[in-house]
């Protein structure tokens, strides 16, 4: 298979959003409070949940390994907090988190297919896959071409990713749609579709590096296609909102409409993660609050 077969594909008309509907919705899901264990649960679950991220030109050997060695020991003092999901890198830096992370559940993520631009051959972006997955990747966030999505070129989008799934075997794939280039919510859900259609294990709100990245009306949008999807096939997508969740109480928030919308069967790391440089530490800050009944320094808690 490959990203140039242009063949039709048969992917379900995707139906067209209501947007005020949709942000009188996720409005509802912004009003709920969580209090006492149930907060303490929601915390660590969202803990759990996270792929810690490093996406940054200027990432080095020594950053990639801090960050991988705080998904393994997130706050010490503290007996019973669960590892994060796993962390994600560039293809160049695998091998490095490889090395950290040996035989440890945390899962190695890799970006591909030109991260973030999409704008690169088909060629470079097999190798660039296939470069992430030799070097020890567990799972591929890849980017969707959003040029050809806009140009309407959903078929063209489809065979990528195909393409780019069976490069990746039995390894997950996470699609990523870079939300904040499509324009509206029919663009969302219509991506979505394509994306799961061809053969996504995960879609993903975006990159973290253009705004608005993973707003929650964007996430209803593509939980609804998920969940759509399912009650069709009976086959579960994973959910990744990435990039401006930085507060526990706005991944909180999430965790409310995952379970509404699809249920406890997708509330845990297999099935919902958080793309997060910086949710750890509020988390956490907060984890210790419902602890100890006081806000600890930020200075307690390491940057990577």
């Amino acid at each position: 298979m490959t990203a140039q077969n242009h063949s039709f594909h048969n992917i379900p008309t995707s139906p067209t959003i209501d947007k005020v509907g949709v942000e009188e919705r996720v409005a509802r899901f912004q009003t709920r409070s969580i209090k006492g264990p149930s907060k303490m649960q929601g915390l660590s679950m969202v803990l759990s949940m996270i792929d810690l991220t490093t996406l940054e030109g200027k990432d080095t050997p020594n950053k990639v390994r801090q960050m991988c060695y705080k998904a393994q020991h997130l706050h010490d003092i503290q007996p019973g907090l669960p590892t994060v999901a796993a962390v994600c890198v560039y293809p160049s830096m695998v091998s490095i988190a490889r090395e950290v992370l040996k035989e440890s559940p945390i899962k190695i993520a890799s970006v591909s297919t030109a991260f973030p631009s999409g704008q690169a051959p088909f060629e470079v972006k097999k190798l660039d896959t296939q470069f992430a997955i030799d070097s020890g990747a567990d799972e591929i966030d890849m980017v969707i071409s959003r040029g050809k999505f806009l140009a309407g070129e959903h078929n063209f989008v489809y065979d990528e990713i195909a393409a780019i799934k069976e490069i990746c075997g039995n390894k997950r794939l996470k699609v990523i749609l870079e939300t904040g280039e499509l324009a509206s919510l029919d663009q969302v859900r219509r991506a979505s579709d394509i994306a799961i259609h061809a053969g996504a294990d995960f879609i993903k709100t975006s990159t973290g590096k253009i705004q608005p990245a993973a707003t929650m009306q964007v996430t209803y949008t593509m939980l609804m296609a998920i969940r759509d999807h399912f009650d069709r096939t009976g086959k579960m997508i994973g959910m990744k909102p990435a990039g401006g969740i930085s507060t526990s109480k706005l991944a909180l928030h999430n965790l409310v409409m995952v379970n509404e919308i699809l249920g406890d069967a997708w509330l845990n790391n297999e099935w919902f993660r958080f793309g997060a440089s910086s949710l750890a530490n509020d988390v956490l800050m907060q984890y210790m609050k419902q602890v100890t009944g006081k806000y600890q320094s930020v200075d307690y808690f390491t940057i990577d």
